[in-house]
């Protein structure tokens, strides 16, 4: 989607959305990790739900010491270490992977470098690592250093489909950059948090309680449904 697609009544479309969101939820907070951290994280929440994630990192965070540790470890144990999170026999292989090629092209486990960088070159850094695809970056971006990236995962592109905020067509990937364009400066975050917590408990992928949504009137799915009924 182009930016001259990108009009003022929609860019007002989702900052009233936002606005509607942030009345509805609150302004959510989440936790703040180092990068390699957030990034090794994300990567264990590939293809599964928080708690798993959550668990697997938590295994993995006692069993090694530091990150150090993990990227030199044997990989089954790593592997063994993060089995909750499912898919461990990739996911254990990728993780060590970036830590040694951040190792190798930082001289350390550490990535505050991209803080100072330019979003799209940030991004380009951390999408050249196998395992870190557009979403990973922007929630290490977005979350860790402040950076105006807007993850997009299943519920976030699910969301804004059905609100007319993004074409029906477009992918997952392109709609990053859309939501980038279109959220009010400074509101990724809780933009991007609220939506997730929308889809899961008021706009779901198979029963949408479209009656119970407070953002119907600005829903074309919702809009839809009421003129077919």
């Amino acid at each position: 989607m182009s930016e001259a697609a990108i009009t003022p009544a929609l860019r007002r479309k989702a900052a009233r959305i936002h606005a509607l969101l942030l009345k509805e939820y609150g302004a959510p907070r989440w936790t703040r990790l180092d990068g390699v951290s957030e990034m090794v994280a994300t990567i264990l929440s590939q293809n599964t739900n928080d708690g798993n994630r959550d668990l697997a990192y938590t295994r993995l965070r006692a069993r090694f010491n530091t990150w150090e540790d993990v990227r030199d470890a044997k990989t089954d144990d790593v592997i063994e270490a993060i089995r909750p999170a499912g898919l461990a026999n990739q996911k254990g292989p990728r993780i060590q992977q970036a830590l040694k090629r951040i190792t190798e092209e930082r001289g350390a486990l550490n990535i505050d470098f991209l803080a100072a960088l330019p979003v799209a070159e940030a991004r380009a850094w951390l999408t050249s690592i196998n395992g870190i695809g557009p979403k990973t970056a922007a929630i290490v971006l977005l979350f860790c250093y402040d950076r105006p990236a807007f993850p997009v995962d299943t519920h976030v592109h699910r969301v804004t489909g059905r609100l007319g905020l993004r074409p029906e067509n477009l992918s997952a990937d392109d709609t990053h950059t859309l939501m980038e364009a279109l959220c009010p400066p400074g509101a990724e975050g809780p933009f991007h948090l609220n939506l997730i917590r929308h889809g899961r408990e008021v706009c779901a992928a198979r029963r949408p309680m479209c009656e119970a949504c407070g953002l119907r009137a600005l829903c074309d799915f919702a809009v839809g449904r009421t003129a077919d009924s």
